[in-house]
């Protein structure tokens, strides 16, 4: 997370326009209790009362179920494309630049359109052949999602005033670059999510865990500063950090680890006409002996083999992830505001607390791609039935021969 800190900066002497600051807007209540303390002991409590409460909403709406994960997802996508898109608008606002907010929401209108079209027809691929309209808009996908993107960009162009060019060019390349950062990434967390809730819940806890201990641990023992884009950051906070979550990302993975309901894909059940997350799990997460080396007497120890990625994944939140914040407080820098909005009172905007996570998406993403994911049965048969008679019976021929040629076929029909 980036740090809230203040707005001087060496850039300040430049020509760059302000954006309004926000009003303290910490609820009236805790002003009145915590005022007797310092500011400095008023925010760590405000804080820390507004993290238990964010807490506790994400264990609700993880027992709601991944469909309503999904939906939060996005709600928390469109809020951090706004807050980054209003400070846009705030700096050139008194350049009245023609439709720049309806476009924007237009593009991120499109670009979600195809990012969720794409989801469905992968992951619920029975359920789209099923229905008619769906099969049809599946089938033309992409060129309808083109077909909106080219009408937004001729727009965009129509737009286009005298002496205002270089600007309202400006102004693309931001949406444009907000919609890179904000709305590809929470697609990739969408993606983990329906890999097991378990990808999306330990990451996403070991992020919070890590901002969470390194300001505890820089709050209390921080001396040493760590990056001067935020002076605030300090390398006890970080190690303290990094250290207390992996501790935790070994800890919740063994404890998620467990349960089905988390480790479990997403798939939809033509049977019952519902999204089911039940399954046999994987070798993943069926306890297995470890030796360990024999520095350690060759201790053996009972462990998931996700509790081996869960140090990978912790490890990634607390040296790489914070880079993200690094980035938003360079971003935050430039344009001189404190908080990207003041949604949440002592944590600032949405986007404050998620600047982290997206980076973590991509990356569990691509771990995922690179190291656990293989081919995937189910998803072949369904495009196999979706194809034309003549052409399954050819790919039967085909496996067939194959299976003769390799010596398993004869093997299966004598034991027949």
């Amino acid at each position: 997370e980036a740090d809230r800190d203040g707005a001087s900066d060496t850039e300040g002497k430049q020509d760059v326009p302000e954006v309004p600051v926000p009003a303290d807007d910490t609820p009236e209540v805790l002003n009145k209790a915590l005022s007797g303390l310092s500011s400095r002991w008023k925010n760590w409590w405000v804080r820390g009362i507004l993290t238990l409460a964010m807490i506790s909403f994400f264990f609700f709406i993880i027992y709601l179920g991944p469909m309503v994960l999904m939906m939060i997802v996005l709600c928390v996508q469109i809020k951090c494309f706004h807050e980054i898109i209003t400070i846009g608008y705030s700096v050139y606002h008194s350049y009245h630049l023609p439709w720049f907010r309806t476009l924007s929401w237009y593009f991120l209108l499109c670009v979600n359109y195809f990012f969720y079209g794409e989801t469905v027809t992968d992951y619920f691929f029975t359920l789209v052949q099923r229905e008619e309209p769906l099969r049809i808009l599946s089938k033309y996908h992409r060129f309808i999602s083109f077909a909106l993107y080219l009408t937004g960009f001729c727009m965009f162009v129509l737009s286009l005033v005298k002496k205002h060019y270089r600007l309202q060019f400006y102004m693309f390349g931001w949406t444009h670059v907000t919609l890179l950062i904000i709305v590809t990434q929470s697609h990739l967390i969408i993606h983990n999510l329906f890999e097991g809730m378990i990808w999306f819940i330990v990451p996403i806890s070991c992020v919070i865990c890590n901002d969470i201990m390194a300001y505890m641990f820089g709050f209390f023992f921080g001396r040493t500063p760590l990056i001067k884009l935020s002076p605030k950051k300090t390398w006890e906070g970080f190690i303290g950090g990094f250290f207390a979550t992996i501790l935790f990302g070994i800890l919740l993975s063994y404890v998620m680890a467990g349960y089905r309901y988390f480790v479990c894909p997403v798939e939809f059940n033509n049977d019952s006409n519902s999204f089911t997350v039940y399954c046999e799990p994987s070798e993943l997460f069926q306890l297995q002996y470890y030796v360990l080396p024999s520095v350690l007497q060759s201790t053996t120890v009972r462990l998931y083999p996700f509790q081996i990625h869960s140090i990978a994944l912790s490890s990634f939140a607390s040296i790489m992830g914070p880079f993200g914040g690094f980035f938003a407080s360079g971003f935050k820098r430039a344009f001189k505001i404190k908080d990207f909005a003041n949604t949440i009172p002592g944590h600032g905007g949405i986007m404050d607390r998620f600047d982290c996570q997206y980076l973590m998406a991509t990356f569990v993403n691509v771990y995922i791609a690179s190291f656990i994911r293989g081919p995937n049965p189910s998803k072949v048969i369904q495009q196999l039935l979706a194809l034309r008679l003549d052409q399954q019976l050819h790919i039967f021929n085909s496996l067939k021969a194959h299976l003769i040629e390799k010596g398993l076929l004869p093997a299966v029909e004598e034991a027949a």
